[in-house]
């Protein structure tokens, strides 16, 4: 297994979730249990010697490899969700994405202060959801160790909004 094979499991779908939008499918990936094992190897690797004590997985598709990721890594998950899915008391960001706004929250005591945090998202964009993401845990005073990304949709320069960050991609596309 290499990372072109890795490439290969990931479908395209053009036009969704709307017209100009060509979204990055994972499921054949993750459906695949030796391109799902190798996603997971690489993606904890990365960061197999930073003790880690947290990894924050981004709705949805990002929370199936944070908690893989996690448990290769011996860390516990966080998870940040889309506004009102949440049920505890919850911080708040806005963001801006390559086809409109949104926000994320997480819990208020997900993150504890000065913890180890890792921040898994399947693909790396515009950067807005993953900035927002990484302001959410320094906002509880996590220490960003650094973000990983299945994908990187390069043309959207997304890694430009994570610069201050220790961040990297299995794939570019």
């Amino acid at each position: 297994m290499n990372i072109v094979d890795l490439k290969s499991k990931i479908r395209e779908i053009p036009d969704w979730p709307q017209k100009g939008i060509n979204f990055k499918d994972i499921t054949p990936l993750l459906e695949d249990a030796e391109s799902f094992k190798f996603a997971i190897d690489k993606l904890a690797e990365f960061f197999s010697d930073k003790g880690v004590e947290k990894v924050v997985g981004i709705d949805a598709r990002g929370f199936l490899l944070a908690s893989a990721v996690a448990y290769k890594l011996g860390a516990g998950v966080a998870i940040v969700r889309k506004k009102g899915k949440l049920p505890h008391e919850t911080i708040i960001r806005e963001y801006e994405l390559e086809y409109g706004k949104n926000a994320i929250e997480m819990h208020k005591d997900a993150v504890k202060p000065k913890e180890k945090v890792v921040i898994i998202d399947d693909v790396l964009a515009t950067g807005g959801t993953a900035k927002a993401a990484a302001d959410l845990v320094e906002m509880l005073g996590g220490n960003i160790i650094g973000l990983g990304f299945l994908i990187d949709l390069t043309f959207l320069k997304g890694k430009e909004k994570l610069a201050k960050y220790n961040a990297f991609s299995l794939i570019c596309c």
